[in-house]
């Protein structure tokens, strides 16, 4: 969750990394702080609690020097309460060294009796405080060996940077099991928890490998293991430049990124069919008979990732004809899952280090399942660790409440539901073709939703003063309802609930109260005719008992218009597709009702973009 920001170069390195801090705001925090190695060994440390403001206000008297080297955190608080103590930097008794710290260390409180013991001074409550006086017992050797020395004394997950008075121009970076990255520069370099916080200043980028080390100079790069062993890396060109993670215009992050989708769902179906015809994936390095060797899937994800795995098992039993499980990350390695060689983990992550969801991908290697992850994130630890892997070609996604990501990996899986039918030979390849030139369309229907939301706004402005909002669905619709319910929750701090309609009789009818908002998503009455009769005997029912009915449907469906008391059109695609479009409203609701009460989307309170600890 934390955001970290490393800098050795020419510049005013206090600018460069409040700057980069700046761009990691939608990470979440509670607070902020930078530490700056002067050229004669000066160091400065200055954190606050709170929003970044509060550091910049201090920093505006002006750094003790022209400092060219420096390190800065957004502190999402695990140990110790948010306050100025107990923001990073941390330093060593001495103050010659400055650490800043994203995880949790497991044994820092064995690790902080030993040091307490041998007479160290430590006035936090944070674990990170003692890589700060284990680096000060190993500095005779160099701050990047001491690193080495410290990092295989930790337990637990960490990215960790450091600086010294001692080496004016260095900073030393380690990463286990949480995200860091190097930004390589022209006499300067970078290292970061996410390349939003260098993408100012350049595009190249180096992978770093889990278990590594890293020491920055402004000319040099040198990685090494933990005992010191140089390590390869890989260095790959970042596709998207500053431009992308600024507002453009719009209010906020997320109304950008809402209006960012019909690109972004374009760019993850580019490239998809080959010369040939075939679907092809970014690094499907399982072959067509591992393939058609799995008997099995499991979709594996969190919060709005879960959704679109939902939706997911629809369109893998369907096309692709496997069966399929859908599982929360928090709780799939704890029940004993049954898994085989031939079970395929399909896992979901926006950002490629969700810690539930890696840990998942972990537990799914050591029982020698196979493993194919959909991702956002070139470079992160879930793809690297993964057999296989989908990008989404999503772009950054800033707001923490996720828009693009949800609508990109149910494209995604829909790709991976063909490419499975394509290689088992489920589904004829003109059949393929027809569903890929649908999904081509979906661009512009979502287009067409989008220049039809100002009644949706208006709607949800009257909401404002509601506490409650319930959200029904069936078959693709029911995925969709629990989602639109999450954005509800997350941004305007309702209790909203997701039902599949054809549950309403077997307890949540109870909660039918007179005015009693109720979302209801519609089903095709022509791909889903059935299931489209139940609900709207569901939406009868509950406008018979007072409920104010919000009906999504599509273009054409006639017979939900007496029972709605506000209609929401979305254009008619085919049925598993209909979440492309349904979703997209109930984006625009949820971000327009928090608006209307005041609170800031793009931050909710306690939520973080990307969730990093377990």
């Amino acid at each position: 969750m934390c955001g970290i920001v490393g800098y050795v170069g020419g510049r005013q390195a206090v600018d460069v990394v409040v700057e980069g801090l700046g761009r990691l705001e939608y990470r979440g925090y509670d607070s902020s702080g930078i530490a700056l190695v002067g050229p004669g060994g000066e160091l400065e440390v200055q954190k606050r609690a709170g929003k970044l403001a509060n550091l910049r206000s201090v920093l505006a008297e002006g750094p003790a020097s022209f400092a060219t080297t420096g390190i800065g955190h957004t502190r999402w608080a695990t140990h110790g309460a948010p306050t100025d103590r107990n923001a990073h930097p941390h330093t060593d008794c001495d103050e010659r060294i400055a650490v800043i710290h994203n995880g949790i260390i497991e044994n820092f409180a064995e690790l902080r009796a030993e040091l307490e013991t041998d007479g160290h001074k430590l006035v936090s409550e944070t674990d990170t405080e003692v890589v700060a006086h284990l680096l000060e017992g190993f500095a005779e050797l160099g701050l990047a060996e001491a690193m080495r020395r410290t990092c295989k004394r930790l337990k637990g997950a960490f990215t960790l940077l450091a600086v010294s008075v001692d080496e004016p121009g260095v900073v030393v970076g380690a990463r286990r099991n949480s995200p860091l990255v190097v930004g390589r520069g022209d006499g300067e370099n970078f290292l970061g928890s996410d390349v939003a916080a260098f993408i100012a200043y350049t595009r190249e980028a180096i992978e770093l490998g889990q278990d590594q080390v890293v020491r920055l100079r402004a000319s040099e790069i040198t990685i090494t293991d933990f005992d010191g062993v140089p390590s390869p890396t890989r260095n790959y060109h970042v596709n998207w430049d500053a431009s992308a993670a600024e507002k453009g215009g719009y209010d906020h992050f997320m109304l950008k990124e809402i209006a960012e989708q019909p690109r972004a769902v374009a760019d993850t179906l580019l490239g998809r069919v080959g010369a040939d015809g075939l679907l092809t994936l970014d690094e499907m390095r399982l072959s067509d008979q591992e393939l058609r060797d799995i008997n099995k899937i499991i979709v594996v994800a969190c919060g709005t990732s879960y959704h679109a795995g939902l939706i997911a098992k629809y369109a893998i039993e369907h096309w692709a004809g496997i069966p399929c499980e859908v599982e929360l990350a928090s709780e799939f390695r704890y029940r004993d899952p049954i898994l085989t060689r031939d079970t395929l983990v399909v896992v979901i992550s926006q950002s490629g280090e969700t810690m539930d969801t890696l840990m998942a991908v972990r537990h799914a290697r050591e029982q020698r399942s196979r493993v194919l992850a959909i991702c956002n994130v070139n470079g992160s630890t879930i793809p690297r660790e993964s057999d296989a892997v989908l990008y989404t070609h999503a772009g950054p996604e800033v707001a923490v409440a996720s828009t693009k990501a949800f609508l990109t990996q149910l494209v995604a899986c829909y790709l991976v539901a063909l490419y499975f039918a394509q290689v088992r030979g489920t589904k004829f390849g003109d059949e393929i073709s027809q569903i890929i030139a649908e999904l081509a369309e979906t661009p512009s229907r979502i287009e067409e939703v989008l220049e039809t939301m100002e009644p949706v706004r208006e709607l949800a402005r009257s909401l404002a003063d509601e506490r409650c909002v319930l959200f029904l669905g069936r078959h693709v619709g029911f995925p969709v309802a629990l989602e639109g319910a999450l954005k509800l929750k997350e941004l305007a701090y309702m209790h909203a609930e997701g039902f599949a309609a054809g549950e309403l009789k077997h307890g949540p009818i109870a909660l039918i109260d007179e005015g009693l908002p109720v979302v209801v998503v519609v089903p095709s009455p022509l791909g889903q005719r059935v299931t489209h009769e139940k609900i709207v005997s569901n939406i009868q029912e509950i406008r018979a008992r007072g409920a104010k009915t919000i009906v999504i449907a599509e273009e054409g469906d006639s017979t939900v218009e007496p029972y709605a008391d506000a209609l929401i059109r979305v254009p008619a695609v085919p049925t598993l597709l209909q979440p492309l479009v349904a979703t997209v409203p109930l984006q625009v609701f949820a971000c327009e009702l928090a608006t209307a009460k005041g609170h800031d989307v793009d931050q909710p309170r306690n939520l973080a973009k990307s969730v990093t600890v377990e």
